[in-house]
């Protein structure tokens, strides 16, 4: 055990008080030896990587915090034209994200510039612009809480959705490392830089100048893609106030399509199980049964919701913070809370509900905190 340093020292938000313990094993057979130990214990845990996603009670954890800071990067067997590499939980997210670019493999470059640990990347599917994870993620080293064994979790054991998997909705224990299959667009000799895969995200093609569905190189994609989060503070910068924060604070609401339909029609709302297409049938010269006819696809279907026009028409706005709160909206973009400088955790919880209650009020629609929220509730 190591003196703690409080969660203000540890996390992106910058806010939370001292646990009563805090390890950190450099080496990965000891922190399967520590994480084990204080299972065995009985005492409260709390896994912690690169603190972007977890926001702290003032009054610390009366537990021990498992800080996960494991590095290293390998390179394992990989069929043609593809690239697999075992990246120790630890690593530094967009370290990770940066060494793929610059080797000119493509599949995470539009995750580029995303704060936190790479173990903590599969716990909630990490996404932007149009990428998310799970087409990259092979599966993942995980010691289990329940067994203490060490087991390989495939892409399909995890259940990934938006911003989710099996570990967020309670499966126990640690990522040890995580493993990506990449595509190896490199040709000795060949000309041309390494593409990226096919922008799926407008904004980001039209900030490359591009049509959706356009390969790029990687490089180009990556620096878009970086000053796209930097106009929204969503790069680390000391220099820029609205990056103190846990990057968005709610996840954009998925609800059914019929009840998205009491909504403003200029609310957006994207399709998550679209309608099955529209059916051709060959009709033959002496017609067709009925019997013979495929019934038409129906049923209910889910949309994803904007959480950030939700929050800015229920009347909140870019720098709005309650009075004498150290806590505010981005200036930048209204799905992040950010740290004025001398917010306690309390604060940020506050304005969080406050968010929350205005937004329910209008729509009747109950945003989701994305980040973890040890000792505080909303």
């Amino acid at each position: 055990m190591t003196e703690a340093p409080a969660f203000a020292e540890l996390t992106t938000m910058r806010v939370g008080g001292v646990p009563k313990n805090l390890i950190a094993p450099e080496d990965p057979a000891a922190l399967v030896a520590a994480a084990r130990e204080v299972w065995a214990s009985g005492e409260p845990w709390l896994l912690l990587g690169g603190g972007s996603n977890t926001v702290a009670s003032d009054d610390g954890f009366e537990g021990t915090v498992i800080h996960v800071v494991t590095r290293g990067i390998d390179r394992v067997d990989a069929p043609s034209g593809r690239v697999r590499l075992r990246v120790q939980a630890g690593e530094p997210w967009d370290e990770v994200v940066a060494l793929t670019v610059r080797n000119g493999w493509s599949g995470i470059e539009a995750l580029s510039g995303i704060p936190g640990s790479t173990g903590a990347a599969p716990t909630q599917n990490i996404g932007a612009y149009g990428q998310e994870l799970e087409s990259s993620l092979v599966g993942v080293d995980f010691l289990d809480a329940s067994t203490g064994d060490i087991m390989r979790l495939s892409r399909s054991e995890l259940e990934l959705g938006y911003r989710t998997s099996v570990l967020k909705r309670g499966r126990l224990g640690v990522v040890l490392a995580v493993e990506l299959e990449l595509s190896d667009d490199t040709v000795p000799g060949g000309v041309g830089a390494p593409l990226s895969a096919p922008v799926a995200y407008a904004q980001l093609a039209d900030s490359l100048s591009v049509p959706v569905g356009s390969r790029v190189p990687v490089a180009e994609l990556r620096r878009a893609v970086l000053a796209l989060r930097a106009s929204k503070g969503m790069v680390l910068d000391p220099d820029d106030p609205d990056s103190v924060s846990s990057g968005s604070f709610f996840t954009n609401p998925i609800l059914s399509e019929s009840f998205a339909r009491s909504l403003p029609t200029n609310a957006p709302r994207w399709p998550v199980t679209p309608p099955e297409p529209d059916l051709v049938i060959g009709i033959p010269a002496g017609g067709v049964h009925p019997l013979d006819i495929p019934p038409l696809a129906g049923g209910p279907y889910d949309v994803k919701l904007s959480a950030a026009w939700l929050i800015e028409n229920a009347g909140i706005r870019r720098g709005f913070a309650l009075p004498g709160s150290g806590a505010a909206i981005s200036s930048k973009h209204t799905l992040a809370i950010v740290n004025r400088g001398h917010a306690t955790a309390a604060d940020v919880a506050q304005l969080a509900s406050f968010v929350q209650a205005r937004v329910q009020a209008d729509f009747g629609v109950l945003l989701r905190p994305e980040p973890v929220l040890v000792g505080l509730s909303l």
